[in-house]
Order: C-alpha cells, then structure tokens, then sequence
C-alpha cells in the first residue's frame, strides 16, 4: 500500500490550488517548518502572483511521445496563475529552482522575445511544418496573457505565414482573439479545444481556483463555434470518485454549445502531484478522499501514477475501462467525432521572410 501523503495537509489559501510548497526535489539540501503555535494570526490569507522574464533561446518545445497528436509546442508562460491542483506541469518548477507547489501558480514567468525566436526557427531552411501546439504545458491564456499578450504576437505572426496550429484553454480570455482565430479557421489553420472539469462551480473553485466557470467555458465553445473556429472539448482529468460521474452531463453540454469533437483523460499525478492532490482533497473532501486515492490507485496498478506511454493519459483495470466505454458510448450517441486534429492545412506555409511577404 503507498505511503498516505497527510502529513503534508495544510490549510488552503483563498484563491490558490495547492495547500503548501513541496521542497525542490533538486535542491541538494531542504527545511522542514514546524508549526509552534506562534503568529498564528500574522500568517497571509492569500499570495499575490509575481511575474518575472526569461529570454528564451528557442520557442518551439519538440517531443516524441507517441501518446500525443504534436510533435512540437510553445509555451509563452512557465507556471500557471489558474492553480489547477492537479496539473501535471507542476514538476517542471523545480527546474527553475522553484517549488511544484504554491510556488507554481504564484512566481511566474513570462517568455520575453519568444515570438522573435519563433521567427527564426520558422525561417529556417530545414524547418518543415507541421500543426504547433499552444498549451503543451500550462495555459496560454492564463490571466498574465491579458497584460502579455505573448499569444496572441504568436497568433499573429502563425496567421502571415499561414502556420496551422492548435490550442487547448480553460480560459475565457481567448474570446478577445476571436475575430483572429477566425480568420485563421476561414484558411483551416486553427482548432481550438476547451478542457472541461466539471460543471459544478463549487467543485472547480477549490479544484481550479483561478480559471474560467463551467458556463463561462461552454460559452467559448459556442461563441468560437459560432464566427466558424473548429472547437472540441477536452473532459480532463476524469477523477475517479470526485468528478467521473459528470462525464455524460460533460459531453452533453459541450455538444449542445457546439464543440464538434472530444476526448478524455484520467488524473496524472506524477512526481510532487501527488502529495499536493492529496493534500487538497484531505482539505476540501476528507470524507472521500481514501476513496479517491483507491481508485486512482486501481487505475494505476496499486500506484499514484503510471507513467508509461500508452497507459498514462488513460489508465488500466476494470474502473479506467469502464471510463473509456462509457465516453465512447456518449461520443456516439451524441455524433461527436473523436479528438483529432486532421483538417489543417500545412501546404499554405511560408517562412515569416519569405521574398513575398515584401510585397503584401
């Protein structure tokens, strides 16, 4: 049986996801606090966000899992400002010297001169397009992109060079860039995905703390879908035991605003993810979460997380099995075509200083 994470509960901050900072797994030494019940009373009811900047040498991010539809992404921001407690890109601040924690959704940074850089990647002579991916690993209309506006240059320079590329957001933010992704929809360069949690306000307050409401979020789906933007929905994470039960209700939802696609994916926790979930559900649902962290468990072959291709975006056993038939079933009975990113078309592109464009 693993190890309960308890010890590490601590009381939620308001408007944040994470309960505390997990140490730096990389960090050679680390500090434990200890609680002796003085200044209570002096300790912050909230956090404020911190931005800081990078200068990137590189834009574009390439992998090759087989378990994902890209093969390369940009990320405009590290960190992420929504606070989803369970997002799998919180082990990546420990890269920066920062904690998967609080730390992951307060100290952020903001890629200063990425669209430069894209530029000239694009313009190089071995470059061959293919569909870029924007939110590979946190959101790339999280609230800083208001001030930003990194994703929207990015938008911009992909539409003059007739660049395909796809989105996935929780946010309501992209609503300002409508008339743009319309436009790069009339060419067949865009489609866009709305990750769907739960349709429960109360649930995605404490779950995702910072992010738009559910019927914000369906409002996306129907406003997109209505200037002509190819829009699916993304049901993720399916949380056994806290919010599988909505997975019928999900897709019922984002049918009838219009999304034309979707799909699904189990809770990962990996690494620092899963002390933090945890700890949140023994904060906001301790009267389930032994429950919870069982079934998971079960989905993840008596682990917190299974990492391996093939298994992690979906899970394994009886209960994930059950998960996959009834989304199938509700796909198909609703006409919704599976989450694929067929349709866009890379034969239009044309690096960014191509001897044309001087005369646009």
């Amino acid at each position: 049986m693993p190890a309960s994470h308890s010890a590490d509960y601590r009381a939620p901050l308001k408007g944040r996801g994470a309960t505390y900072d997990p140490h730096n797994r990389f960090a050679p030494t680390h500090s434990d606090a200890v609680d002796d019940g003085w200044w209570q009373d002096e300790a912050p009811a909230t956090l404020a966000t911190e931005v800081r900047e990078e200068h990137p040498k590189t834009a574009l991010s390439w992998n090759r899992s087989p378990d994902l539809g890209f093969d390369r992404s940009i990320n405009p921001y590290r960190g992420c400002e929504h606070g989803c407690v369970y997002c799998y890109a919180r082990p990546s601040h420990a890269y920066w010297d920062l904690s998967p924690g609080l730390d992951f959704e307060t100290k952020l940074i903001a890629k200063s001169g990425l669209v430069e850089r894209l530029e000239e990647e694009l313009c190089k002579p071995g470059y061959v397009c293919r569909p870029i991916n924007l939110s590979g690993n946190t959101d790339c209309y999280q609230p800083i992109e208001a001030e930003w506006q990194t994703t929207r240059r990015v938008l911009e320079l992909l539409l003059a060079c007739r660049h395909p590329v796809t989105l996935v957001t929780k946010s309501a933010l992209i609503l300002r860039d409508s008339e743009l992704l319309a436009e790069m929809a009339e060419q067949r360069l865009v489609r866009v995905f709305v990750s769907l949690t739960s349709l429960d306000a109360n649930l995605k307050r404490s779950l995702e703390p910072r992010t738009a409401s559910p019927q914000a979020r369906l409002r996306v789906i129907r406003e997109l879908n209505t200037v002509g933007v190819p829009v699916g929905a993304l049901l993720s994470p399916m949380i056994p035991g806290l919010n599988d039960h909505e997975l019928e209700s999900l897709l019922e939802a984002a049918c009838r605003a219009g999304a034309r696609t979707a799909g699904w994916m189990l809770l990962r926790l990996p690494h620092e993810v899963a002390p933090l979930f945890e700890a949140w559900l023994e904060a906001h649902y301790p009267e389930r979460a032994a429950k919870v962290m069982s079934l998971i468990r079960q989905c993840r072959g008596g682990k917190d997380y299974d990492g391996r291709f093939g298994h992690r975006f979906r899970g394994e056993g009886v209960f994930a099995d059950l998960l996959a038939q009834r989304f199938q079933h509700a796909r198909r009975r609703l006409g919704m075509a599976e989450r694929i990113d067929e349709g866009l078309d890379c034969s239009q592109f044309r690096p960014p200083t191509a001897q044309g464009d001087l005369f646009l």
